[in-house]
C-alpha cells in the first residue's frame, strides 16, 4: 500500500466540503510552459503560454492566452488571447487581442488592449489606449492614449490625455490633470482635494462633476478596507507559497525526486518516516527551550532555533511538492516532477486547510512525512555509507 492511496482517499472525502470550483482538473494538453532565471523567448506559440522567470523577454507571438510572472518583464510580441501579467517591472509593447490583467510595481503599456483592462500598480502608464473598459488602481496613473470605453481610476495623481469614448471616473488623493486637446465624449466625475487642471483646449461632452474628497472613512468603508487588506494578505501568502514550491522543485529537482520517492516506498517505511518527522517537529522546540535555560547554551539555542524554523519551512514546502508528485503520478501518469506540479500541489495543500479537521490533519501528516524524509536524506548525505552516494543538493 502506497502513500498515494490514503492521500487520494482523504482528498475525495474532503471534496464534499470544498466549492465546486476547487475540483481537481488536469491541465490542458495544449499548453506551453517555461521556467528559469532569465528567459528570452523568440519562438511563437499556438497554445496558451505560462512563463515564470527572474527576467523575461518575450518576442514570439502567443496565439492563445499568456500568463507570466517575472521580476522584469518585456512583452514585445502580440498576444492572441487574454494576458495575465505579474512582476516588478512590466513593459507591454505589443497588442493584446483579449483582456489584460496586470499587477506590478511599474506597469507601462505602449500597445493597445482590445478587451478589458484591469491594473494594480505602483506606477501605471498607458500611452496606447484602446481598452473597452479600464479599471486602474495605482500610486500614480497616466492614461495619455485615451480609451474606447469607460475608465475608472483610483490613484494619488492622475493624468489624462487623448480621446475617451466613455465616462471617466476618478478618485484621487493628489492632483487630477488633463493634457491639452483631451477629448472625453462622456462625463468626467472625480473626487480630489482640489479641482482638476482642465485646459481650455480640452473638451468634456458629458460635463464635469467635482465631488470634493473626504478621507475620513465611514464604518462600512473601514470594514471594506480591512476586508480588502485581509484578501490581499491571503493572496500574497498563497502566491508566495506557490512560488517557493516551484522554485525548490525547479532549482533542486534531485532533492524533490528523492523526497517524492520516499512517498512511494513500502507502507511501513512511509509510516516510520512520518513518525520520525513528527518526533523532530515536536521534540526539537522542547530541547531548544531546555538548552536556552543555560547561559552557555543560549547562543547555541538561538542558532539551532533558526535552523529549526528553516527546517519546518522546508517541511511545509516539500509537503506541497510531495502532494504534487503524488497527483502527477496518479492523475497524469507522469513519473517526473515539474515545477508546476509542485506549485499545483502547494495550492491543493493550501485548499486542504479550509477543511476544518480532516484537512488540517492531512496537512500535518504530509508535513511530518516530508520532515522525516528530509531528515533521512540529509543524514545519508552528511554520513554516506561505504558505497558512493550521489549528491542531492
Amino acid at each position: 500500500m502506497r502513500l498515494a492511496t490514503p492521500i487520494l482517499a482523504l482528498l475525495l472525502a474532503g471534496s464534499a466540503c470544498l466549492p465546486a470550483s476547487t475540483a481537481l482538473a488536469a491541465p490542458a494538453a495544449t499548453s506551453t510552459f517555461a521556467f528559469g532565471r532569465d528567459l528570452a523567448l523568440a519562438s511563437s506559440t499556438k497554445t496558451n503560454a505560462y512563463y515564470a522567470a527572474g527576467s523575461l523577454a518575450l518576442s514570439g507571438a502567443s496565439a492563445g492566452d499568456l500568463t507570466a510572472l517575472a521580476g522584469t518583464m518585456n512583452v514585445a510580441a502580440a498576444v492572441g488571447g487574454d494576458a495575465l501579467l505579474a512582476g516588478g517591472i512590466i513593459a507591454l509593447k505589443a497588442p493584446v487581442a483579449g483582456d489584460l490583467r496586470a499587477a506590478g510595481g511599474r506597469v507601462a503599456l505602449s500597445a493597445p488592449v482590445a478587451g478589458d483592462l484591469v491594473a494594480l500598480a505602483g506606477s501605471f502608464a498607458d500611452s496606447a489606449g484602446g481598452a473597452r473598459d479600464a479599471f486602474i488602481v495605482a500610486g500614480s496613473a497616466a492614461l495619455t492614449g485615451g480609451a474606447a470605453g469607460p475608465v475608472t481610476v483610483y490613484a494619488n495623481n492622475v493624468s489624462l490625455g487623448g480621446e475617451f469614448a466613455g465616462d471617466v471616473t476618478i478618485v484621487a488623493s493628489g492632483k487630477v490633470a488633463l493634457a491639452p486637446g483631451t477629448v472625453i465624449k462622456g462625463a468626467l466625475e472625480y473626487k480630489a482635494p482640489q479641482q482638476a487642471s482642465i485646459p481650455s483646449s480640452a473638451s468634456v461632452a458629458g460635463g464635469v462633476f467635482y465631488g470634493g474628497a473626504s478621507y475620513l472613512s465611514t464604518d462600512s468603508q473601514s470594514r471594506a478596507i480591512a476586508l480588502a487588506g485581509v484578501g490581499v494578505f491571503l493572496l500574497v501568502k498563497i502566491l508566495g507559497a506557490l512560488i517557493l514550491a516551484g522554485l525548490f522543485a525547479g532549482l533542486f529537482p534531485r532533492l524533490a525526486e528523492h523526497v517524492a520517492f520516499e512517498a512511494f516506498a513500502r507502507s511501513r517505511r512511509v509510516v516510520l518516516t512520518a513518525l520520525l518527522g513528527f518526533a523532530i517537529l515536536v521534540a526539537a522546540p522542547a530541547l531548544l527551550l531546555l538548552l536556552a535555560l543555560t547561559f552557555v547554551g543560549l547562543g547555541l539555542a538561538a542558532v539551532l532555533g533558526a535552523g529549526y524554523l528553516l527546517f519546518a519551512l522546508l517541511s511545509l514546502v516539500y509537503a506541497g511538492i510531495t502532494l504534487g508528485a503524488v497527483l502527477a503520478r496518479t492523475i497524469w501518469k507522469r513519473e517526473s516532477i515539474l515545477w508546476h506540479d509542485a506549485a499545483f500541489g502547494m495550492l491543493v495543500l493550501y485548499l486542504l486547510t479550509i477543511i476544518p479537521i480532516a484537512g488540517l490533519l492531512l496537512v500535518g501528516v504530509l508535513a511530518s512525512f516530508s520532515a522525516g524524509a528530509l531528515a533521512r536524506i540529509f543524514y545519508h548525505f552528511a554520513f554516506p555509507r561505504e558505497e558512493s552516494t550521489d549528491p542531492l543538493l
